[in-house]
């Protein structure tokens, strides 16, 4: 999934609150810009400072109250995120992972 950021696509992303762990913090972010839960089940390696975590769909539509509108959110296969705003570790994870 990826959401329109102010010059191209980007993974969801926020701040921590006090206490949150980075899986905590990205099911939250998510839920909050797009309306989708889902659980936050691998944090992965920061490279770069920059830590990320890959998370499980668990609803199949959004819910009400996204901060997001529908046509700034995409669901985008490994191959075309060329062009999105990803970080080290997100490109290293997607180069040695298979869609599932």
């Amino acid at each position: 999934m990826l959401v329109r950021g102010p010059d191209r696509w980007r993974l969801p992303s926020g701040t921590p609150n006090q206490a949150e762990t980075a899986e905590a913090t990205a099911a939250r972010v998510v839920y909050k810009l797009t309306g989708y839960l889902v659980d936050g089940s691998q944090t992965l390696e920061p490279q770069d400072t920059v830590s990320a975590v890959v998370c499980q769909l668990l609803t199949e539509s959004p819910s009400d109250g996204a901060s997001l509108p529908p046509e700034d959110i995409r669901w985008t296969p490994f191959t075309e995120t060329t062009n999105a705003a990803l970080s080290t570790v997100v490109r290293t994870y997607l180069d040695g992972h298979t869609p599932v």
